[in-house]
């Protein structure tokens, strides 16, 4: 797995697509860096840039995005509805893959203290890098914005983590440090009062609104006078939903208001919790959440918890492939309202993980044509795979057919235990299709390593052991799943809707054929490993798995052939 870090730099320009296009040119070049997303807006005038790669290529492309950024933007012309305070107005960086966060922390200071020496731009540290407690938050920094940056450079608090306590005319000052996944979203509304889209962002973010004396004469909270503390400062009322912030604004371009929310955490206070939200409080104001938009790119989990919120309130299967399930948070988040949303383009888990040599990503045609080939590889291993998966994909329909009949309501939370649990290993024997195949060509190549000397031969025999040792454990794992595949089969032979148990019984056939021929491979390969306690602990596993799935086969064929 690729150490990948995720790095999201804003710039202060979103109506220039030619100084856009030669800002995001100068990361793109950097080997090894990938452009996931580019979001220029027009009226925040602001371009949020989302790239990907290893350590060492994030922090060259970044460093070359903020240079080139201050020599092209000019922060003293700049306007946007968006607050801001630098050309390069934060740049974040993101753990990804096989990265920690304090190793991300240790990146954003690298950058820092660079941007500082050799751009003379003041930087600052926020997040989970900031020196001070009371730099964490970016809107305590960016108070004031650019205009303000003179005032704040002149205090001796505020002096920059690096660069200068001077400000930097053209590029102003920049913020940056590592965060966790930071999801931008905006909710849209049929109105173009910004008002009302900033009264429910207060009630939604966690900081809340300040407490007001209402206004009788008029239904908006923000009419009324505040009231104060002894000292002065604002009453809060802290607002539903933690880890959110939130604003309103009316953008010209799709005319009309929208509620901008930044989660920080969307496993603690997820998108679908807070759009319902935010529909029920337009609702209360007399106006209608029309849909809503994503601003740079969203992980996959958050999706398919949306999706699977959906699902249930409609009282529908949740055991369904996982484009299901997107498709469904797409259509009920309204994620194609005023912009269109492409799953491969917007979601990181598929823009980044791009297989170019997948076997599972070939036409049937293509995979049989394949296999029939002078080829030891893709063999018996892929092969019982994919009918392992295919018997999970049969024991899913089964299982949604059944959840779909209100004949058998009492079976509703069952038949959508095994549906899940069968996409579940649908998706994984998927994934194993490749991985034998890939545990293959391991073992061939551990075997044409050089042997010259001592050294390279007591590698080369390391390879080789560890090799032949993972070309043991995939076709196990590939038997243990279709084992649990034939299970979920027995249960819907028993329970499952009459109409398709002979769709139950095949997926029991293909079931014990992958546990079959998976375990075949794991004897075939067991000659190579040179550990006996390994060799023998796994013979044993799989002689067990094999009797139990005949056992269990014999029980289901004749339920299955009964109930014909």
């Amino acid at each position: 797995m690729n150490r990948l870090i995720e790095c999201v730099p804003n710039f202060s320009e979103g109506r220039d697509s030619k100084k856009i296009e030669n800002i995001v040119n100068q990361m793109a070049q950097v080997p090894g860096i990938t452009v996931l997303d580019v979001d220029p807006g027009i009226d925040t005038n602001r371009t949020v840039v989302t790239i990907v790669g290893e350590p060492e290529a994030i922090e060259e492309a970044s460093f070359r995005g903020i240079k080139h950024a201050s020599e092209i933007l000019d922060m003293s012309q700049h306007s946007g509805t968006h607050p801001r305070m630098g050309a390069t107005d934060v740049c974040p960086f993101i753990p990804i893959s096989d990265v920690s966060i304090e190793e991300c922390i240790e990146v954003s200071k690298r950058v820092g203290a660079r941007v500082g020496a050799e751009l003379n731009i003041p930087v600052y540290l926020y997040e989970k890098s900031a020196q001070h407690a009371e730099r964490e938050k970016l809107p305590h920094i960016r108070k004031g914005e650019y205009e303000g940056l003179v005032k704040k450079l002149s205090d001796k608090n505020w002096k920059p983590d690096f660069g200068p306590n001077k400000i930097h005319i053209k590029a102003g000052a920049t913020v940056m440090g590592c965060r966790e996944f930071l999801i931008a979203y905006n909710i849209n509304l049929n109105t173009r009062d910004h008002r009302l889209a900033t009264d429910i962002a207060f009630e939604l973010r966690e900081a809340g609104r300040s407490k007001r004396i209402p206004n009788l004469k008029s239904k908006n909270l923000l009419d009324g006078e505040i009231v104060r503390n002894e000292d002065g400062s604002p009453i809060k009322t802290p607002g539903m939903f933690k880890d959110v912030k939130g604003i309103g604004w009316y953008v010209e371009s799709f005319n009309r208001a929208q509620i901008s929310i930044n989660f920080n955490n969307y496993k603690k206070s997820t998108i679908h919790d807070v759009f319902d939200a935010a529909c029920q409080l337009a609702e209360k104001r007399g106006v209608r959440v029309t849909g809503s938009e994503l601003v740079g790119l969203i992980p996959l989990d958050a999706l398919l918890m949306a999706g699977k919120h959906y699902l249930k309130k409609q009282n529908r299967s949740m055991g369904v492939p996982t484009e299901d399930i997107i498709e469904c948070a797409i259509q009920s988040l309204g994620l194609n309202d005023v912009t269109p949303f492409d799953p491969s383009e917007k979601i990181i888990d598929y823009a980044v993980a791009i297989e170019k040599h997948s076997l599972m990503k070939l036409s049937s045609e293509e995979f049989v044509n394949e296999c029939s080939k002078n080829s030891p590889a893709p063999g018996g291993g892929s092969v019982s795979a994919l009918v392992g998966s295919l018997g999970a994909a049969l024991s899913s329909m089964v299982a949604a057919l059944t959840h779909e009949k209100k004949e058998w309501l009492d079976f509703k939370p069952e038949m959508d235990i095994i549906g899940i649990e069968a996409q579940s290993l649908k998706d994984r024997l998927s994934i194993l299709v490749d991985e034998d195949t890939k545990a293959f060509n391991q073992v061939m190549s551990a075997n044409r390593l050089s042997s010259s000397n001592n050294n390279e031969r007591i590698a080369k025999e390391k390879a080789i052991e560890l090799a032949n040792q993972y070309a043991i454990e995939i076709p196990l794992e590939t038997a243990e799943k279709c084992f649990r595949v034939l299970e979920l089969a027995a249960q819907l032979v028993d329970k499952g809707n009459p109409n398709s148990v002979s769709d139950a019984g095949v997926a029991a056939e293909v079931a014990l054929a992958g546990v079959r021929g998976a375990c075949m491979n794991v004897v075939i390969n067991l000659p190579g490993v040179k550990d006996s306690e390994f060799k023998f602990a796994k013979k044993e596993l799989a002689d067990s798995i094999v009797t139990k799935a005949e056992e269990l086969h014999k029980i289901v064929y004749q339920k299955t052939i009964d109930k014909i």
